[in-house]
């Protein structure tokens, strides 16, 4: 039997959990901490992921996400993809990492993204953290009860609005999370198996009938401006001063970096899937689309001016 297909829709809610196999450890120290957190930024630059809040455990992780352009799924394929690559290059290991497919709820909207991001707060006391909750780094509640700066891709202002407060917004948050997870939250989570979407009956009734399996189409629309992969690839001849159909010439055995950045921005900036790059660039496989990448990211590291060619498009694009 297919399973479910997941419904994306334009700026849809959701909470995301995932735990590491057999609740190994997926987090042993900052350096794989701030690794997961670096694929957030991505996400939110690549897929227009907007974080609202998280909090990494040890051997798992909460997200509470909304979605713009109606792409859950490859947001979280590259989270738990390039998560997993940078977690066996840290052990020096392979192999997956989680239990397998991400867990999402499907959230209405406007109704319990508050109470949420309280249960996604609360869960180093659910697991007896000593240490009070604003000084566990690894969570977002610091970034709404103090003074932390917030990273770009950390959207708070939808969970103070729901407060209904005008002021004090920190110190009635904190208030607010420490009175606990309301009993109506706590009950759905208990539930071993709970429902796939959290909401008033009619969201229920609305999710139910929209439900596909994966042979099916979702139609949508993105939301968010984002360039095709002609005029990357003529931004990037024109950084490189070099011919569109220099760019488009695969000669085996020849570094064509403009090609490199072409293939790469196309993801970054463009959120393109490796069938329609190969498709533009001639390639008969995808398979060596990411390989080149990898190697344009490693040339990067050693190549500064490289780097600003590459980040001067990338600004050009910057919403």
């Amino acid at each position: 039997m297919p399973r479910p297909l997941r419904i994306e829709y334009e700026n849809a809610y959701y909470h995301v959990m995932n735990r590491g196999r057999g609740r190994q450890t997926i987090f042993h120290s900052d350096d794989y901490f701030n690794s997961f957190l670096g694929t957030l930024e991505e996400a939110h630059q690549r897929f227009g992921l907007q974080t609202l809040c998280y909090c990494l455990m040890r051997n798992h992780y909460h997200l509470l996400v909304k979605t713009p352009e109606a792409n859950l799924g490859r947001a979280m394929r590259h989270i738990n993809g390039q998560y997993t690559r940078r977690y066996n290059r840290l052990r020096k290991t392979n192999g997956p990492l989680f239990r397998g497919r991400y867990k999402s709820i499907l959230i209405e909207d406007n109704s319990y993204q508050l109470q949420l991001s309280r249960y996604i707060h609360r869960n180093p006391v659910e697991v007896r953290h000593p240490d009070p909750l604003e000084n566990y780094l690894w969570s977002s509640y610091p970034n709404y009860v103090s003074n932390v700066s917030a990273p770009g891709w950390l959207y708070r202002q939808e969970i103070y609005d729901q407060l209904a407060v005008k002021s004090r917004k920190r110190e009635k948050y904190r208030a607010f999370v420490e009175m606990g997870v309301d009993e109506e939250i706590a009950a759905f989570y208990s539930k071993g198996n709970h429902m796939p979407y959290l909401g008033s009956d009619a969201f229920r009734d609305w999710v139910y009938q929209q439900r596909q399996t994966e042979v099916g189409e979702v139609s949508r629309q993105t939301s968010r401006f984002r360039p095709g992969i002609e005029e990357i690839a003529e931004r990037v001849a024109s950084t490189f001063k070099v011919g569109v159909g220099a760019i488009l010439a695969c000669q085996r055995g020849r570094e064509n970096i403009p090609r490199w950045v072409v293939m790469y921005l196309s993801q970054e900036i463009g959120g393109l899937k490796l069938r329609e790059i190969a498709d533009y660039l001639e390639l008969k496989r995808t398979g060596s689309i990411p390989t080149t990448i990898v190697k344009l990211k490693a040339k990067m590291e050693h190549d500064a001016g490289l780097v600003r060619r590459v980040e001067a498009i990338k600004r050009q694009y910057d919403t």
